[in-house]
């Protein structure tokens, strides 16, 4: 009987181990703030494959060397006929397989024909040295509930798990899935096997974080680490409430802040803003999320206007991206790479603004006041402070900002302009600017 209960006991501990393991081993997958690139501010919900591969053959060739690695397809990959500038509400066909999960629309993704999904797709990803991700809505489709369509492993159907209430208010091709229900858990542990099978190493959820939906956000944790293999795990779209921070960061890497940020200044600004009280939970595995960054060619066959380069000033994309990269949000660029332009280009690729982004640490806000920001941050290996200011004001005049050295923990410094390399002198008590309306400066002091 004591031999019984002993080996109970181990067993028990074994699986809380394990348990435990990869609660905390999904984190190492995310180690630095994911960069890649994701297909809705320039396709929507209308991206083919052809456009995929040459957003991958431009990666490959022009940013992997930069750090940038992940190719994201976008919303409604599933649906083969949906349309530009809105969605195609009333009579969407969908795609499933006979377990109710969604596979690509094959003309599209001509690649998917005879069940093969997006694995061929991904290996042409993977053979470039990238990593391949997808977007998907929480939830089982409805029209998988419709036909009762069979749980793979279960004698479950998916009219049995669903539940009307909460559903999407803005894309309704699914329904909520009933945490409490027999086969609830069974079912996405289908869909992320399906998609391990495929190669998928990251999945960005949708209509998880605004309103916060805990328990489908633990089923998605838990049926990514049933599949063994390492998925980031991104929830969308903002405002994630901070009241959730604790266990968004136990079991997402990745959480969006805001609703979609476009190019617009007042995206910026109140992206600013609501990232003051996130600041505390910037560390590896966890990343605090900015959204796209929706500069060079955008909307394309977009949600937001007509096909367009960015409608941001030079100074204002200076400004988004400072903001982005000192406070190290996940890098998803939703502009059209092979469209991708000198400058924009320059932004990305700027080695030392991209080695704060990496190695950057102790992040915090100085002050927000007055139409001034100020943000800091050490680098890990070297020591080196990085000072992020910016104009966020609408006045026409210029601002001056100011910061002591004595509040970066330094008695005197020389002052480097991050993106054009020149250094500006040495300071012995105070750095102080005049900024235009939205401009910024992004410093490194040594």
């Amino acid at each position: 009987m004591r031999k019984y209960v002993r080996l109970t006991a181990i067993l028990i501990l074994c699986g809380w181990l394990s348990s435990l393991r990869a609660q905390t081993d999904f984190k190492s997958w995310a180690g630095t703030p994911p960069m890649g690139w994701n297909s809705w501010d320039a396709y929507g919900p209308t991206i083919t494959e052809p456009e995929v591969k040459a957003n991958a053959d431009y990666m490959a060739s022009h940013l992997k060397a930069s750090g940038w690695q992940y190719i994201v397809v976008d919303i409604r990959w599933y649906v083969s006929n949906d349309k530009a500038g809105g969605y195609n509400q009333t009579d969407p066909i969908y795609n499933l397989d006979k377990y109710g999960r969604y596979i690509p629309a094959v003309n599209r993704f001509p690649s998917a024909k005879d069940g093969k999904g997006f694995k061929a797709l991904a290996d042409y990803i993977h053979a470039k040295g990238l990593k391949f991700g997808i977007h998907i809505m929480r939830g089982v489709p409805k029209e998988a509930v419709a036909k009762k369509m069979p749980i793979k492993g279960t004698s479950y159907t998916a009219d049995q798990i669903y539940s009307p209430e909460r559903q999407c208010e803005w894309l309704k091709d699914n329904y909520t899935i009933d945490s409490t229900a027999a086969g609830a858990q069974a079912y996405y542990n289908s869909i992320l096997e399906l998609y391990a099978s495929w190669g998928v190493d990251f999945i960005k959820v949708d209509d998880l974080s605004r309103p916060y939906h805990q328990a489908e956000i633990e089923m998605i944790r838990k049926a990514i680490d049933k599949t063994g293999r390492p998925i980031v795990f991104s929830t969308s779209p903002g405002e994630t409430p901070i009241s959730a921070a604790i266990n968004v960061g136990q079991n997402a890497n990745m959480w969006r802040m805001v609703d979609d940020v476009w190019d617009t200044w007042p995206h910026i600004t109140h992206l600013m803003k609501v990232a003051e009280q996130w600041y505390p939970y910037i560390k590896p595995g966890n990343w605090p999320d900015c959204d796209m960054i929706p500069l060079g060619r955008i909307s394309i066959r977009g949600e937001r206007g007509a096909d367009r380069m960015t409608r941001l000033t030079k100074d204002e994309q200076y400004s988004l991206m400072s903001f982005f990269l000192i406070f190290r949000s996940p890098l998803m660029f939703g502009g059209d790479l092979p469209s991708l332009d000198t400058f924009t280009s320059g932004l990305l690729t700027n080695k030392a603004a991209l080695k704060m982004h990496k190695e950057g640490t102790q992040v915090k806000e100085l002050y927000q006041k007055d139409g001034r920001l100020a943000v800091t941050s050490i680098n890990s290996k070297t020591g080196e402070r990085y000072l992020a200011l910016f104009n966020i004001s609408d006045s026409v005049k210029p601002l001056t900002l100011s910061v002591s050295l004595a509040d970066l923990g330094l008695k005197k410094a020389t002052l480097t302009n991050i993106w054009t390399g020149r250094k500006e002198g040495k300071i012995i008590k105070t750095i102080q600017v005049s900024l235009a309306p939205h401009a910024c400066k992004l410093y490194s002091l040594q």
